[in-house]
Parts: C-alpha cells; sequence; structure tokens
C-alpha cells in the first residue's frame, strides 16, 4: 500500500510548495558573477560579511567559538534551471545533482567560509565566494568532529587538473575575462 504523502514516479505528488524567508544578506565585492571565485577553495582573500536581520541576532549567540562555517543561501541570480551542465574545466555534460552549478530545480548554495570575527548581528568572513546582495537562508558551524571526512571518492572531478583549477578558479584570473 503506497502512502499518500510519498511521491511516485512520473508524479508531481511530492512537489508541494516550501517557502523560506531570509535571515539577512551576504555582502561581497563580487558583482559579477563571471568573475566570481567558483568555490571558496579558490576565494581565499576575498572577504565579505554577513548581514543578519536584527531579529535573528541572538541566534549567533556563541558562533564566534567555531573557525568555519557552513552558509546556505539562495542563488538569486542563477539562471534557468538545467538538469545536464557542462561544469567549470569540464567539456562533458554532467547531471546537476554531481554539480556545483548554480541553475538548478532549487537555487540552493552552500560555501564553508572562514569566520574571521562577530560584532553584533555582523559576522566577517574570508573565502566568500557569493554575489554581493546574495540572500542568506542559514548558518551553520563547520564541525571537524562531525563534518571531515577522511576518505571519499570524488567522482568526474578526480579528472579535473588540480593546478589549472586553482589558476583558473581564482578570481583575479575570472575577472580578466578569461574564465
Amino acid at each position: 500500500m503506497r502512502r499518500p504523502d510519498r511521491p511516485t514516479a512520473g508524479t508531481n505528488a511530492g512537489r508541494r510548495a516550501i517557502s523560506f524567508h531570509p535571515i539577512g544578506v551576504l555582502r561581497s565585492e563580487h558583482t559579477v558573477a563571471g568573475e566570481t571565485p567558483i568555490q571558496p577553495a579558490y576565494a581565499k582573500g576575498c572577504r565579505g560579511r554577513a548581514e543578519i536581520l536584527p531579529e535573528f541576532t541572538d541566534g549567533l549567540c556563541d558562533l564566534e567559538g567555531f573557525s568555519h562555517v557552513y552558509l546556505v543561501y539562495h542563488f538569486h541570480r542563477a539562471g534557468t534551471a538545467k538538469l545536464r551542465v557542462k561544469p567549470f574545466l569540464q567539456d562533458v555534460e554532467r547531471g546537476v545533482f554531481a554539480t556545483r552549478a548554480p541553475a538548478r530545480p532549487n537555487p540552493i548554495g552552500i560555501s564553508v567560509v572562514e569566520l574571521v570575527r562577530r560584532k553584533g548581528n555582523v559576522l566577517y568572513l574570508d573565502g566568500l565566494d557569493v554575489l554581493d546582495g546574495t540572500p542568506l537562508l542559514d548558518i551553520k558551524p563547520y564541525t571537524a568532529k562531525f563534518d571531515r571526512i577522511d576518505t571519499t571518492r570524488n567522482g568526474w572531478q578526480d579528472e579535473v587538473d588540480e593546478k589549472e583549477a586553482q589558476e583558473r578558479g581564482r578570481r583575479e584570473y575570472r575577472s580578466q575575462g578569461a574564465g
């Protein structure tokens, strides 16, 4: 017997709308998508801040004890969702769920960034790889005890030349129009 609240193949049974409201906004020096570092790993030195709405300030209590945080945000300038995309440094189309491309069915992004300091309702960050004005949905502390995985499989990303990725993923390269 099928449960009525479970989607079945070929139906929209599980596609009820879900509504989220931002808890703040991310501020960065990045205003052009093509000139933004593609991942926090390539954004070292890209500083910015999370400006948290006043009603959520109390939720920041104790966060400054963590060196890094997850930012969960809305890709507010993503294009039309695609199920197959060509990722950075690849000529082969991949399934969008095997990539970090912003044009997704639910345009939600995540980044792990360094928490430099907190002042009131503002978090000062390093390694920020998002566009200025990005709506922030949530913050979670990065905890090596729970989040670090020592043995992983990296799928098609193992094919990417790391030296080239480091060079071409940086904001300096991308702002030259070559990325």
